[in-house]
């Protein structure tokens, strides 16, 4: 049984973990620039960090694009914690944020090779596949039901 904990994390003071794990997947593994990674909206974004018995593993961040519409980026897992399901928990919580401010829509630029994560959470492919950071992608889109 893995201690998995997730939290909401306050930006900058939790930035350094968050930074820690961004490099390590984005920069070090899959060879992003620091300027695309780090491209100043962190300060207005959400942040979540991943805790595997204590240590910081994985994170994201959800930016508000407008009312309506939030967009869950920068998902990334140590490679040593993935397997695990984590990343699943981290966008399931993510999503409970989300949901939890009203906002009816979530989108993301899914790394193509991880699409089916986020179509086991509801999201639907939109749209052409494009190139970001040499990496290719696709936009997903989730839109929760209002019960109001």
């Amino acid at each position: 049984m893995i201690n998995l904990t997730i939290k909401i994390v306050k930006f900058p003071e939790d930035f350094t973990a968050i930074k820690a794990i961004r490099i390590s997947v984005f920069q070090e593994e899959q060879g992003v620039d620091s300027a695309l990674e780090f491209d100043g909206n962190d300060e207005i974004s959400d942040h979540l960090i991943a805790y595997l018995n204590g240590e910081a593993v994985g994170t994201t961040r959800i930016r508000y694009l407008d009312d309506k519409t939030a967009k869950i980026e920068r998902l990334a897992v140590l490679s040593t914690a993935r397997g695990k399901g984590i990343g699943k928990k981290i966008m399931e919580n993510a999503l409970l944020v989300i949901a939890n401010k009203n906002i009816p829509e979530v989108v993301i630029h899914a790394q193509e090779y991880v699409k089916d994560l986020y179509k086991k959470l509801d999201f639907l492919e939109e749209g052409e596949r494009f190139e970001e950071a040499s990496i290719i992608h696709v936009t997903m889109r989730k839109k929760f039901s209002q019960s109001k």
